[in-house]
């Protein structure tokens, strides 16, 4: 197991780095931090920025790509980063030998996890309940194809009430943190926001981060005692580790 730990797990939320170490420790899988990594690229390439994608590509692929040809699972916390190595850069390098093995060895966490318990290698040994949780399906994870993986992880702790949204939130990357575009952005949300509070949830939870952030200031007061807990941290509380 190899994990990339994206820019945004490394300089704006480290704790979502570290729940995923700890849960990898806790099932006794052992893995190794990638070294040399930069940003995957994704915001470069919502900019039309294709040369600072491919300085970008240059750098992350020739490391990740060893850790590919030697049997290891690369694993990235971020939807957007997942999705980046998963589809965009063999889709713009589809001759690039290194883009289609990081392609072939790239996995979302709880893609990987839930994997691991269907093999019967993953341990179910949760100390705690999670309550009700509203949990919204980032628009970079339903693109992966791999069906509601993390909401399956969830529902896997007992005592736990998962109420799903899959709709796009209205951030949309970087368009959504730019002043002109973020009335239109909260009205994009509206609907997310809405539904996210109507299941009175003890916990708000989206893959993407930012996501996250986004539909917790959009609920304002709806969101009542919620908390915002990435569904790593919500896994990591559940095992008591």
């Amino acid at each position: 197991m190899a994990i990339f730990a994206t820019c945004y797990a490394n300089y704006n939320e480290p704790v979502m780095g570290h729940d995923l170490a700890a849960i990898l420790e806790h099932n006794e899988i052992p893995y190794v931090l990638v070294e040399k990594e930069v940003c995957c690229g994704m915001p470069k390439l919502e900019l039309g920025d294709l040369e600072g994608v491919d300085s970008l590509k240059r750098t992350n692929l020739p490391s990740l790509a060893k850790y590919a040809r030697e049997g290891y699972a690369i694993v990235a916390p971020v939807p957007s980063c997942a999705l980046m190595f998963k589809q965009e850069l063999p889709l713009m390098y589809p001759e690039d030998p290194d883009a289609i093995a990081v392609r072939d060895a790239m996995f979302d966490p709880f893609e990987y996890l839930v994997l691991r318990k269907k093999d019967g290698l993953l341990k179910t040994d949760f100390k705690e309940k999670l309550g009700k949780v509203s949990y919204h399906i980032p628009c970079h994870s339903r693109v992966q194809n791999m069906g509601q993986k993390t909401r399956e992880m969830l529902e896997s702790v007992p005592g736990t009430e998962v109420s799903v949204v899959e709709r796009c939130a209205g951030h949309d990357g970087t368009w959504g943190v730019k002043t002109e575009y973020f009335d239109n952005s909260m009205k994009i949300g509206r609907p997310v926001f809405r539904m996210m509070a109507e299941a009175a949830p003890d916990y708000v939870a989206s893959d993407c981060p930012i996501a996250a952030r986004h539909i917790m200031q959009g609920m304002g007061q709806d969101a009542k005692e919620a908390k915002k807990l990435h569904p790593l941290s919500l896994i990591r509380k559940a095992y008591g580790v």
